[in-house]
This record gives structure tokens, C-alpha cells and sequence, in this order.
């Protein structure tokens, strides 16, 4: 396997981070404090292909693979780590559209998508089906030619402030085989918007609930068959789990190399802090951890790529994985700094906040260890992952 990028990836990486330190990084910290959602730049990342990256071509994406995606949104993340991560989410929604809607919603929605002309929101979380996503409520009651949409759905980001929603829904009381998708245009009569949640972290971006009250969908609307839904959503958190594995990464890379900077800047007993033994065997053991986590990344990404039989394990140990080191990677950092690493006039404590949902979301942590221990102790096989 060889582990080095080629050129096109360099060059990849190397666009991904100087639109970061343009656009990104000099406004992350504003952006934060003045919970702004920078649509502005989304469109200007639309521009340049970042909205639609691994869409096929045909429904205007750039047609990228996993492992080149990822290895853009390491970059962008380290420049602001929540507008990256909504990003992913709206690239994710881009290719469940382009790749499993009808001919008539891609004509409507999938170009607009992939080039940041609209953004979407990606809907399957409820108040009462969080890592229990097979045992969601919404509904949508076919009629005619259309479906009606009831329901409510949480934790929504984007929602307020985005054109396409694509909602899970059931069809059928069959369990996660009666859960079909659809193509939601946002302003639908009969949708509504709860307040913005204020949250500890990703506050340029807005979370919100929303409530579908008789909303009518257009057949045409729907994703792939009736019942393909749960299939479809789980397809989508695959690679919506590398995405999220990868924005700790980034984040981690940046936390560590802001800490290495001050090691040199800072001095305490009359020499630098980067002199001092613990905070070298500190920053060694952040470096490998940091290593080791995007390397799982990526070689959950190629096996993405791959159609690898066990890929949706290997997403699922690179989110478990980068989730939790990334985090205590940034947690270190911070703790480099010292008090200077609580004030909101450095970024540590911001990537702290912001990379701790990272655990949560796109599958807990813990069901992430779920889905590895059914596939190495239950599942009838002896193969080694």
C-alpha cells in the first residue's frame, strides 16, 4: 500500500488549505462569537467544487473519490472546524441526491446543489430516535400523487437556512424497512422552525428542530424505492463518518501546531517550554496518536472507495478512533497553554468545543463499538479485519 499522496492529491490538499487560510481561518473565531452562518463563503466554496465533491459529474460534482475528499476537508478543517463539518453534510446530501433521486428532482435540485447555488440540510435525527434511527416516527402517507409529510425531526444543521431537506421518513410500519427518503424543497407550506439551539460548539452554524405539519411532497420527490430509505441513510453515514473523523483531524492538526509554535514562543525558568522533557514526550505522543488517526482515516476512506465487504466496520473504527484522539489531542494542546489556552483570544479552547461533538454525532461513540464487536464476535466469520 503506498501511504504518500500523488500529484493530484497534493494539489488537492494544497487548494483545500489556502482557501482555508483566506476564507476560513481569519474569521472562524468572529464567526463563532456572533453565531454567523457564512453562506457567503459556502458559495464561494461552491465555486470552486468543495459543495458537491464526491457528486458524480453528472449531477455537476466533481466526482472525487472518498479518500481525496477527505484529505480536503482535513485541510478546510483546520482552518474552521464547524463550517467544514456542515460541508460534509451538505456534500453528503448532494450525493444521496445525485445519486438515488428521480431524473426530475436531479434536474431541480442536484446541479444547484453541488455548485453552492442551495444548500441542504440532512434530516433523519428525532427526539426519541437518536443511535435508535430505525425507530423514527415521521411519516409520509401516500395520496395520489403525492406524499403528506407529519413529523419532527431534531438537531437539524443548517435548518432555517437552507433550501433542500432531505428527510427520512416512514412509509410503512415495517421497522427500518418501512423508512423512505425524500427530497424536501425547505420553504414546503406546513414546515416549521424551532429557535436556534445554543450549543458549546459548531455555533457558525444553526441547529434547529423542525416540525412537518401536512406538508405535501411530490412523488417524484422520493429517493430510489419506497423502503430504501433506512439503506440509503446508512450508505450516507459510511461516508458521513469518515467525514466527521476527518474534520477531528484537521482540527487535531491545528490545535497541535498552534501548541508547538507557543512551545517555542513561551519561556518559564528562563528557557523555552519546548526545553522541557514532559512537554517533549507531551507533543511525541500527540504527534503519533495524530498520525495514527488520519492514516485510520484514510484507509477507511479507500476502503469507501473499494467497496470493500467491511467497510462500513472500517468507518465506523475510523470515526471511534479519530473522534476520541482527536479530541484529547486538542484537550492537550490547550493544556500547553495553560490559562492562555481558556481565553476565547486563542483558538484551543474553540477547537476543544468544536470537536467534541464530533463523538456524538453521525453515530455515537459508543454504537460505533457496536457495530465493530457484532462484526468481530457475532457475525459467523473468522476473517481478521
Amino acid at each position: 500500500m503506498d501511504f504518500e499522496l500523488n500529484e493530484d492529491q497534493l494539489a488537492y490538499s494544497e487548494m483545500a488549505q489556502a482557501f482555508a487560510e483566506k476564507e476560513l481561518a481569519p474569521n472562524a473565531a468572529a464567526w463563532d462569537e456572533q453565531q454567523y452562518f457564512p453562506v457567503d463563503v459556502l458559495k464561494r466554496a461552491g465555486e470552486m467544487g468543495l459543495c458537491g465533491l464526491y457528486t458524480p459529474e453528472s449531477g455537476g460534482g466533481l466526482g472525487l473519490s472518498r479518500l481525496d475528499s477527505s484529505i480536503i476537508f482535513e485541510q478546510m478543517a483546520a482552518g474552521c472546524t464547524a463550517t467544514t463539518a456542515y460541508l460534509t453534510i451538505h456534500n453528503m446530501v448532494s450525493w444521496m441526491l445525485s445519486t438515488f433521486a428521480t431524473d426530475s428532482a436531479k434536474a431541480q435540485w442536484s446541479e444547484a446543489l453541488s455548485s453552492g447555488e442551495k444548500l441542504g440540510s440532512y434530516c433523519l435525527t428525532e427526539p426519541n430516535a437518536g443511535s435508535d434511527a430505525a425507530s423514527l416516527k415521521t411519516s409520509a402517507r401516500k395520496e395520489g400523487d403525492k406524499y403528506i409529510l407529519n413529523g419532527g425531526k431534531v438537531f437539524i444543521s443548517g435548518a432555517g437556512e437552507t433550501d433542500l431537506l432531505l428527510v427520512m421518513a416512514r412509509t410503512s410500519a415495517d421497522g427500518a424497512r418501512g423508512i423512505s427518503a425524500f427530497a424536501v424543497d425547505a420553504n414546503s407550506a406546513g414546515i416549521s422552525y424551532g429557535r436556534k439551539e445554543h450549543k458549546m460548539g459548531w455555533n457558525c452554524q444553526p441547529t434547529r428542530s423542525i416540525s412537518f405539519e401536512d406538508v405535501e411532497v411530490e412523488a417524484s420527490c422520493l429517493l430510489g424505492e419506497e423502503g430504501d430509505g433506512f439503506k440509503i441513510a446508512m450508505q450516507g453515514l459510511d461516508g458521513g463518518r469518515v467525514n466527521i473523523a476527518t474534520c477531528s483531524v484537521g482540527t487535531a492538526q491545528a490545535a497541535l501546531s498552534y501548541a508547538l509554535k507557543y512551545l517555542h514562543q513561551r519561556q518559564q525558568f528562563g528557557r523555552e517550554l519546548a526545553s522541557f522533557q514532559a512537554l517533549q514526550f507531551k507533543v511525541s505522543t500527540m504527534n503519533t496518536e495524530l498520525v495514527a488517526a488520519r492514516q485510520m482515516v484514510r484507509l477507511a476512506a479507500s476502503k469507501l472507495d473499494n467497496k470493500h465487504p467491511d467497510r462500513s466496520t472500517y468507518c465506523a473504527m475510523a470515526k471511534r478512533f479519530a473522534t476520541d484522539v482527536c479530541f484529547n489531542i486538542c484537550d492537550e494542546a490547550l493544556q500547553i497553554l495553560g490559562g492562555n489556552g481558556y481565553m476565547k483570544e486563542y483558538p484551543l479552547e474553540r477547537y476543544v468545543r468544536d470537536s467534541r461533538v464530533h463523538r456524538i454525532l453521525e453515530g455515537t461513540n459508543e454504537i460505533m463499538n457496536v457495530i465493530i464487536a457484532r462484526r468481530i464476535l457475532i457475525e459467523e466469520t473468522n476473517q481478521i479485519l
